[in-house]
């Protein structure tokens, strides 16, 4: 298996199927845009802007699952990306990412690679961690997603390669995105 298998609906209502993707280097990104990793926008539009001519494409999921931290329609969520972060890489309208009622790609991204832990350096993680401990200790077992702006990095042949979490900031993954590309 490899993303190719799957579809999702675009912003514009379009299914994609995600083939359309092969011979990229692809970032999928499950987002929200009231969460506190929210600001990661702009430095995944800056990945794009940067790598977008030598085969980088990066793909947003906003998901309302975690804290209700996207509420808003999608095409609300898309003119909040476009006007406050200038995002130009393809949006997909909301899907949930764990559980049982998880897009099907975001359930193969999840069982390919293993949840290695968030940074706790992290300033945000200071504040997500004890949260989830507190109001969501379900999701802490297994390799499910744990939080928004978890991203896989698939290589040119739709593999995943690695797994970043929500505490990764975007910038910090561009060693691994220039070695694919």
């Amino acid at each position: 298996m490899s993303i190719y298998d799957y579809s999702a609906i675009a912003m514009n209502g379009k299914e994609i199927v995600l083939s359309d993707y092969k011979d990229k280097v692809v970032l999928i990104v499950n987002t929200a845009s009231q969460c506190g990793f929210t600001f990661q926008y702009q430095d995944l539009q800056r990945l794009y802007d940067q790598f977008k001519d030598r085969g980088l494409v990066i793909l947003g999921f906003p998901c309302n699952q975690f804290a209700d931290q996207e509420p808003d329609s999608n095409e609300s969520v898309q003119t909040f990306c476009t006007l406050n972060y200038g995002v130009a890489f393809p949006m997909f309208q909301k899907v949930n990412v764990r559980d049982e009622q998880a897009h099907p790609l975001f359930t193969y991204l999840a069982s390919s690679l293993p949840f290695e832990g968030f940074d706790e350096t992290h300033s945000v993680a200071k504040i997500l961690i004890p949260l989830i401990h507190e109001r969501h200790p379900e999701y802490l077992p297994g390799d499910s997603i744990k939080w928004n702006f978890t991203k896989f990095l698939i290589d040119r042949n739709g593999k995943v390669i690695k797994r970043f979490e929500a505490t990764t900031d975007p910038l910090d993954m561009e060693e691994y995105i220039e070695a694919l590309l």
